[in-house]
């Protein structure tokens, strides 16, 4: 028997998809429209503030400290991946916990250092690109092309365990982002305690630090 559980808030779902979508903007416009991928950029930094900020403050199995775990933890889940079985892990496995740290790390490596880029011919650069010397703003773009390159390595991965999943483990992983819920194994009689979900001004809070982080990076911290 299987018992349908809520796990992801909303806030977590937006950003995700919303990450999703901007990352494969970024990527279309990097070339001809590079004014659409400086805001896709602008936008993808505000995502990253929330998802931050939220990974401490958000619902439960947002938290970081719900799903990144030790190595201990991380050998021993590695260790059932051979069983054909559903998941029963409530959020992040601490596996997935480790691509979810390094696809946040590549994309802040992406922005970060796009805020510096500058192009071969030096007439365009990014909103800090002024802050730095025309060697370091071209060293800056060959890091963001590097670290896009390790990006979509990750990404790949992600994909490929995803498909891992819903085969061999039966687990509707994609689902589960789309509507928040995930059917574990178990009896549905049993009662399950609610996972804890952050309060309506925590999300306002979260929201005006990712606006405010995006504007101010737009205007090159007003310098």
């Amino acid at each position: 028997m299987s018992t349908p559980v809520r796990i992801w808030d909303g806030p977590t779902r937006v950003v995700h998809w919303l990450l999703v979508a901007l990352l494969l903007f970024s990527w279309w416009s990097a070339d001809d429209y590079l004014t659409w991928h400086r805001w896709s950029g602008y936008a993808i930094i505000g995502l990253l503030v929330f998802r931050l900020y939220w990974g401490f403050a958000g619902g439960e199995a947002s938290r970081f400290a719900h799903f990144v775990k030790g190595p201990g933890a991380v050998l021993a889940y590695a260790r059932t991946l051979g069983r054909r079985e559903p998941s029963t892990t409530v959020g992040h496995n601490p596996l997935g916990a480790l691509s979810v740290l390094a696809i946040l790390a590549s994309v802040l490596a992406q922005v970060g250092t796009g805020l510096f880029v500058v192009d071969i011919d030096g007439f365009e650069g990014g909103p800090l690109s002024f802050m730095v010397s025309f060697e370091t703003g071209r060293r800056m773009a060959d890091i963001h092309e590097l670290s896009f390159r390790v990006l979509q390595a990750l990404v790949a991965l992600h994909l490929a365990a995803i498909a891992f999943y819903a085969v061999w483990k039966r687990t509707n992983l994609v689902g589960g982002m789309v509507t928040g819920r995930r059917t574990l194994p178990g009896d549905p009689g049993l009662a399950r305690a609610p996972l804890f979900r952050a309060p309506l001004w925590r999300l306002v809070v979260g929201i005006a630090l990712a606006a405010t982080a995006t504007w101010a990076v737009s205007k090159g911290f007003w310098l």
